[in-house]
């Protein structure tokens, strides 16, 4: 332990020594001049000292109050100012160790009260909520007993009148009465045991929902009791206003920092009137979303730029447009990458989506199969068909060739078959393609003097793009120059292959004609329909695909559809692709009036708002207002994407075109009586285009040639043609008027045929040179009048004095030009001929020598063919 002696002590506390011996002494120590003083002492001293002037010795202060008073000043006006004093004043109590201890134990005991408050909370909301649901199932209970009470009542009284009433019914009435009587039992016991689920579901819920409710304000409460404790321990003091806080701390720097008070400067006058806005540092990512399509305004108000910047953008992309141009989704999607944004595609489907999940859900059962015949033209597919319903429909057909998908329900001692009849010529491509998409199973017709054709394969590859079964039918075989063998190896050159090969397809031997295998036919189909299991669900809203449809004259227009899952009705609202509307009358194919048609039932349905595309789904829905809606944003869409291909093909082809010069078009008006055969015709005739001669589609229809067509075709210098269609008196009008090209026809092979002529004869003509005479030099004269003369011989053909001629030695050209004199001894000869000789002077030449060629020649004229 440290000591030190009284003089020292004195000298540093700065006072004398006989004082400080006096002080020691006061407080109970002796000491003396020249003696040592201990730490102890030092500070038993100093409590002594602290209490003789008012302290508590050495435990220090208990209290300490800190005051705070600021000033400023707030202007009222020009030169007027109110003084604003704020004065402050905080407290701070030290404790002891008991009090802390007191504190302590205070504060557990209040977070106890809490927990145990917040615990009985939380038990009287479960308790109220267990009440709610006991209540709500005691009513439900009572209802139901009440109800039960009621239908006893009722029973026993139906009871006894159903009593009374079989006794005077017959036995197979009554039967009928007890078949429906445990029916109706069946759907009462299903609808309480829906309600008691129901009650059930209720009562659970409550009970989550006062879980919920506890866990919130458990949640609530404890940070209510942070927030609490952590305003306690702040120890800055702050207001209650903000702008007073704000005003005090401004005049607290000022004061701070001192100073005269200096004039406002003019420079930043008005600064304070500026919006706060203020530039991003960096460029912000935005999430544009994007339908189908987007104009270029509303793509720059979605990326907050200029509709000019997204043009510039497109611009650098090699795209010219405008600012009410329609992108589609690709562009749209590239523009936005390229300026640095993401983007978000958007189904545009939602209310189509909504339909379709309100029309679907259902029992399934078993339902009859949908069969396709397909195969090449003149194989004879509607032969068998017919053979088969009993009907003669290609005699009804022009040329005997099928040009519309016809849609059949044929009963078979089997039970009843959908049959659909595709064509079979190139040009229906998109037919059996339909035709494939909505069957289950292909019957392949191949006729077997015929063997594999080319529509036969395209037959082949659209059954097993959509995923069919496959049933080959050899028709002809009554014929002798059918040839089975070569049939089987031709189809395995498809993969198709016979069962008897070892493959999996099944091959009927079947004659069109004599009906021979045709019952064999019928039970293969039956066969793999069971094998398929087809199931449909066969009530609520009907759903399926458009076959066929065509303009009426007296019924507007009409749609074929094949029925795939649910009821059709007449009354019902159906929505195909771009029409809608109430089903007026329902027909079979043999025109009969139909009230019900179910799944795999072709019918014939009347009332919509236009010709809908053949191939788009149709749909029974509940509201007109939504299919109304459904149908126009599906033609707004269409619309727009039309116009985005169309615009996007010419800013393409613009510079194409630039420099190919003109390019010979032939324009077309084209109206058929079917969808399928205005698609059809359409796609044949626009593969006929050249690079020189272009057909150009100006408009496309079905129904009869009105006078509009016809001021259109005057309009574009077009042909019109008209296949099954003829056109009105007003139109024929127009017609002769303007002498305008029209055409009928009935079969396909004759139209395109002679659009193939037409195209022809737009055609730039071809010329050819043609040697007609050739002549030897023997000798060269000189004439003074004309020069060099050449004494020839004709060795072959003929020589013309009009006609153009070449010089040729050593067989290579060295000059082309014409005769200037073709004399025979001293006579002008028009022509000389082979064998002769003559003197021939050619013009504006005259270095003709002897052994060189003089050819003749003439230059053809010859017409070009596609």
């Amino acid at each position: 332990m440290a000591e030190v002696s009284i003089e020292k002590l004195a000298t540093d506390i700065g006072t004398s020594v006989d004082r400080l011996v006096q002080q020691f002494k006061s407080a109970g120590i002796v000491k003396v001049a020249g003696g040592e003083v201990t730490e102890d002492e030092k500070r038993i001293l100093l409590d002594f000292l602290s209490k003789q002037h008012g302290g508590a010795g050495s435990e220090g202060p208990k209290r300490m109050t800190l005051q705070r008073k600021t000033t400023s000043t707030l202007s009222a006006g020009k030169s007027k100012g109110v003084t604003v004093e704020v004065r402050k004043k905080r407290t701070y109590v030290k404790h002891t160790d008991v009090e802390e201890a007191n504190i302590a134990e205070e504060e557990v005991k209040r977070l106890a009260e809490e927990q145990q408050a917040q615990l009985e909370a939380e038990q009287q909301a479960a308790e109220s909520a267990r009440n709610a649901a006991e209540e709500k199932a005691q009513k439900a209970a009572e209802s139901k007993a009440k109800a039960d009470a009621e239908r006893l009542a009722r029973a026993d009284k139906a009871k006894e009148a159903r009593a009374a009433e079989e006794s005077a019914l017959s036995p197979e009435e009554k039967a009928v009465q007890d078949r429906n009587r445990s029916e109706a039992e069946k759907l009462r016991k299903a609808q309480d045991e829906e309600i008691q689920r129901k009650l059930e579901l209720d009562a659970k819920n409550a009970a989550e929902e006062a879980k919920k409710l506890a866990e919130e304000n458990s949640r609530r409460w404890k940070e209510e009791e942070e927030r609490r404790k952590k305003q306690e321990k702040e120890e800055v003091h702050v207001h209650s206003n903000r702008y007073a806080q704000e005003a005090e701390d401004a005049d607290d720097i000022k004061t701070e920092l001192g100073g005269r008070r200096r004039k406002k400067s003019k420079k930043n006058a008005g600064s304070e009137l500026k919006h706060a806005f203020k530039k991003p540092a960096q460029p912000v990512e935005r999430v544009v979303r994007i339908g189908e399509t987007i104009t270029v305004s509303e793509l720059g108000s979605k990326l907050a730029v200029k509709a000019t910047e997204v043009i510039k953008a497109l611009m650098k992309m090699g795209e010219m447009v405008t600012i009410n141009h329609v992108l589609d989704q690709e562009t749209a999607v590239l523009v936005v990458e390229e300026m640095g944004h993401k983007y978000e595609l958007v189904n545009d489907n939602a209310l189509e989506d909504e339909l379709i999940a309100d029309a679907s859900g259902g029992e399934k059962m078993s339902r009859a199969p949908v069969v396709t015949i397909m195969g090449h033209v003149d194989h004879g597919k509607t032969s068998l068909l017919d053979y088969i319903r009993r009907a003669k429909v290609a005699d009804g057909e022009a040329g005997g060739i099928t040009q519309h998908i016809g849609a059949y329900s044929v009963e078979t001692a089997n039970g009843r078959i959908a049959f659909l009849d595709t064509p079979g010529h190139a040009a229906f491509t998109a037919m059996r393609a339909r035709g494939a998409v909505a069957t289950d199973i292909v019957i392949l017709v191949v006729a077997a003097d015929d063997g594999v054709m080319p529509q036969t394969k395209e037959a082949v590859q659209h059954a097993k793009a959509a995923g069919v079964p496959l049933i080959v039918a050899v028709n002809k075989v009554d014929k002798e120059s059918a040839d089975f063998d070569r049939v089987k190896t031709e189809l395995s050159q498809v993969e198709v292959i016979s069962e008897e090969w070892g493959g999996e397809h099944q091959f009927v031997y079947v004659s069109a004609k004599t009906g021979q295998g045709v019952d064999d036919l019928l039970e293969a189909i039956n066969l793999q329909a069971e094998l398929l299991d087809l199931k449909a669900v066969p009530t609520g809203p009907a759903k399926g695909i458009v076959i066929e449809s065509r303009l009426d004259k007296g019924r507007g227009p009409v749609a074929s559809v094949l029925i795939q899952e649910g009821e059709l009705r007449p009354g019902d609202i159906m929505l195909c692709g771009e029409e809608y509307g109430r089903i007026r009358a329902m027909r079979d194919e043999n025109g009969n009036d139909v009230k019900v048609a179910g799944p795999s039932t072709p019918v014939e349905i009347l009332g919509l708002s236009g010709v809908p595309i053949a191939g788009e789904n149709a749909l029974v829905v509940q509201d007109e207002r939504k299919a109304r809606e459904v149908a126009t944003k599906r033609h707004t869409k269409q619309r727009e994407l039309k116009l985005a291909k169309q615009q996007k093909a010419k800013l393409e082809n613009m510079f194409a075109n630039m420099e190919a010069g003109d390019v010979s078009e032939l324009n077309v008006v084209l109206k058929a009586d079917v969808q399928g055969s205005v698609e059809a015709i359409s796609e044949s005739l626009i593969k006929l285009s050249t690079d020189e001669v272009k057909v150009n589609i100006v408009g496309s229809g079905v129904g009869g040639i009105t006078e509009t067509d016809a001021s259109l075709a005057a309009a574009s210098n077009a042909i019109v043609i008209g296949f099954n269609v003829r056109a009105d008196a007003s139109a024929r009008k127009v017609f002769d008027v303007e002498e305008i090209d029209l055409r009928y026809y009935s079969v396909i092979y004759h139209l395109i045929d002679e659009v193939k002529q037409a195209m022809s004869g737009m055609l730039a003509p071809e010329f050819r040179q043609e040697i007609i005479g050739l002549a030897q030099v023997r000798d060269v004269f000189k004439s003074p009048k004309i020069g060099a003369i050449a004494g020839c011989m004709v060795t072959e053909g003929i020589v013309k004095r009009n006609s153009p001629i070449r010089v040729l030695r050593e067989n290579v050209v060295i000059y082309e030009g014409e005769l200037e004199s073709l004399r025979r001894f001293k006579d002008d000869a028009q022509e000389v001929r082979n064998g002769v000789e003559c003197g021939i002077g050619v013009k504006n030449y005259n270095d003709v020598r002897v052994g060189d060629q003089i050819e003749v020649f003439e230059t053809v004229e010859i017409k070009r063919e596609l």
